[in-house]
């Protein structure tokens, strides 16, 4: 089993069942800790090593390989050689050190998105967390160089928003989302705006297209990992649940009927499930979906926009072969391709555990569809893995699996748990901010104290931001954004170094030959060769010369 609940290596623990990613099955915003990820956002790339160093010895637990997982997958690692260089680099040991391993990356077909670490947040739409802790995400992600996506439906839930005949008159939630991001952004990353049934409805490109033009990718959404129904939230003011209603969602209980209503007064109904609705209801055939798609493209490219990209979830062998496939034709920047089964919002419980095909079987039939497609000559669309990522092994991983086709790793949970740690950490040291930055705690839990006192202690990266920000600006960072550079730092640091152990020093070198598969199953599965068979052929040559 790759994760306990306890790590005595890392001097780590999740306080829920650890799902594959390592993650707890439920995360919660106020965890005084300490998962891996969690604890990364405060100590950084110290966290790839063992503890206590020089009173300790630690060996690997993982030495079986059970069942097809990205767990079941091995990372190779070379004796010589060296790919990828920079330029002006040699092949003389003193260049070939890990921290020269160029992570930097771009996406896109004709206008090309540059970002410095091959890694994008999941949509983060219309949940409440989404919404409270965006100035971290944001502000973490744009000073990181990496893009994040605005999920559905954050016109349609703002109360603050006006839509008259179908258009949106007034967005403030959707521009303050983009605004922080784009105030530092710096050329690297990009800011991602999702459009759902209701989205599209309200008109939510021509919004943004007219306002923001090309400082947006704007992004279809077919579905996603957790879940094969539309977003959901769950409100618990009866008034706000008929605002829902007359924007035209799905409420659930309907909260215009008048025994719901009085339910709610009685206190046997507590709250409502807004739900989005399912797209594509009108069409009944693969030639239908294409055609439908391409006009949905084309009237965006009509727009003025650019940049193009498809989210598509974990359904089965059409839908993917359709979304590669009319991405693809359609000359799309990106496809993002959504693994069972994680989610961030409000998924049902046994719908997100049971339904779909789950993120390496996906994956490694997205490889496969997307050589077919290559193989034929065509141009395929990049492309971006999500569902259960979290580590720098797993990054790693996701991109040899989807090399060369695969060019970046969409984090969904993993991502967020930083802007939660450092608002958290905020709070206790500005209480008259506390609740405007949803922060948590009054004081810091032992967890946290035994790192440091202020948050100069607490962060190792702290210094580094303040570096490319200036002290002056420092002042206006949240917390949870200096958390989301440390974790990431560590994430990067680790990445460098696995691609420095398998001779690879650029990302973009990265391929399918260096994984390989622990167990019979997998192998299978995925057409990644097993441990004991790859590089079989050249081992006995070496042997009989």
């Amino acid at each position: 089993m790759r994760f306990e609940k306890l790590n005595d290596v890392l001097g780590t623990a999740n306080r829920g069942n650890p799902a594959e990613s390592g993650l707890c099955t439920l995360c919660r915003a106020d965890c005084a800790g300490k998962c891996e990820t969690w604890k990364s956002s405060l100590v950084g790339r110290k966290l790839l090593y063992p503890r206590d160093f020089g009173f300790v010895t630690a060996g690997a637990n993982n030495t079986t390989h059970v069942g097809v997982s990205y767990n079941s997958l091995r990372i190779q690692g070379y004796a010589y050689g060296s790919i990828g260089l920079s330029e002006g680099m040699t092949t003389n040991a003193d260049d070939c050190i890990f921290p020269n391993v160029d992570l930097t990356t771009e996406f896109g077909n004709t206008v090309k998105t540059k970002c410095h670490l091959p890694l994008m947040t999941g949509a983060l739409g219309s949940t409440f967390i989404a919404a409270k802790y965006w100035d971290s995400f944001a502000v973490g992600c744009a000073l990181t160089g990496i893009p994040i996506v605005i999920g559905e439906n954050v016109v349609g839930v703002d109360k603050e928003s006006t839509i008259n005949g179908g258009r949106i008159k007034i967005a403030p939630e959707l521009d303050r989302r983009i605004d922080i991001y784009l105030r530092y952004y710096d050329g690297y990353g990009a800011i991602i705006v999702q459009l759902n049934v209701e989205d599209t409805r309200n008109g939510v490109a021509e919004y943004v297209a007219e306002k923001y033009g090309n400082k947006c990718i704007i992004e279809l959404k077919w579905g996603q990992g957790a879940k094969n129904i539309g977003g959901e939230i769950q409100v618990t003011s009866l008034d706000y649940a008929l605002f829902l209603k007359e924007r035209g969602y799905v409420v659930d209980p309907n909260p215009a009927l008048p025994e719901v209503q009085e339910a709610f007064a009685r206190g046997s109904i507590k709250s409502f499930a807004r739900h989005s609705r399912l797209g594509g209801t009108h069409l009944d055939t693969v030639a239908l979906v294409r055609e439908d798609f391409m006009k949905s493209v084309d009237y965006l490219r009509s727009l003025g926009f650019d940049r193009i990209s498809l989210k598509t979830g974990s359904y089965g062998m059409e839908e993917l072969a359709m979304a590669i496939k009319f991405a693809s034709d359609a000359g799309l920047d990106l496809l993002t391709i959504d693994g069972s089964g994680g989610g961030t919002g409000m998924s049902p419980w046994n719908m997100m555990q049971s339904w779909g095909v789950p993120s390496i079987n996906l994956h490694a039939k997205a490889y496969e569809y997307a050589s077919i497609l290559a193989a034929r000559g065509q141009k395929v669309v990049d492309l971006s893995f999500a569902g259960g990522f979290a580590l720098e092994d797993s990054i790693f991983k996701g991109l040899a699996l989807g090399a060369p086709f695969a060019k970046m790793i969409c984090m969904g949970r993993g991502i967020m748990i930083p802007g939660f740690l450092g608002a958290n950490i905020e709070g206790v040291f500005n209480p008259d901010r506390k609740e405007k930055i949803n922060g948590n705690w009054d004081t810091l839990p032992k967890s946290v104290s035994d790192i440091g006192s202020t948050p100069e202690e607490i962060f190792a990266s702290y210094f580094d931001v303040q570096k490319k920000v200036g002290k002056e600006e420092m002042r206006n960072i949240p917390y949870g954004a200096v958390a989301m550079w440390t974790m990431a730092d560590k994430l990067a640091c680790g990445i460098q170094q696995l691609l420095a152990g398998a001779r690879k020093f650029k990302v973009n070198q990265i391929s399918r030959e260096d994984i390989y598969a622990g167990n019979r199953e997998t192998a299978q599965e995925t057409g990644i060769t097993h441990i004991t068979d790859a590089k079989n052929a050249s081992a006995r040559e070496i042997l009989l010369a």
